[in-house]
């Protein structure tokens, strides 16, 4: 498992993908990284966007077992996302589509202050080290 909070400011995003990028790589799970670095984008853009209050930070939670990798982002925002159907010409609002397609699985979690948004997929090890 490996972690890291990231602050409310737009280059975190970028930051967040690069962090879940060269732990994946390290740790041997790189089969699916695309798909995951586009669903870990869309769901930090969301506690950007939506979660994180003025001055707070996000965390980005990386575990990987066997052969199925879990994205965690977590912020102290309240309310639960929701997969909404954007109308066509929206240029906003497919993040958690695009995450329901490409993950295996996904959901979120309601705790005391804020919530954890998380995904899974199946992913290979095919080099580095063992989770």
């Amino acid at each position: 498992m490996r972690q890291q909070s990231f602050t409310r400011r737009k280059p975190s995003i970028r930051a967040t993908r690069q962090f879940v990028s060269r732990t994946l790589s390290e740790w041997g799970y790189v089969d699916r990284l695309e798909e995951i670095q586009l669903c870990v984008s869309e769901i930090a853009t969301n506690a950007l966007l939506h979660g994180v209050p003025p001055g707070r930070l996000f965390r980005v939670r990386i575990e990987a077992a066997e052969e199925e990798v879990r994205i965690e982002v977590r912020d102290s925002g309240p309310g639960r996302p929701t997969a909404q159907s954007p109308r066509a010409d929206s240029e906003n609002g497919r993040g958690l589509l695009l995450v329901g397609e490409l993950a295996d699985a996904w959901g979120n979690v309601e705790h005391t202050v804020g919530k954890t948004v998380w995904f899974a997929v199946k992913a290979t090890q095919t080099q580095g080290r063992a989770q």
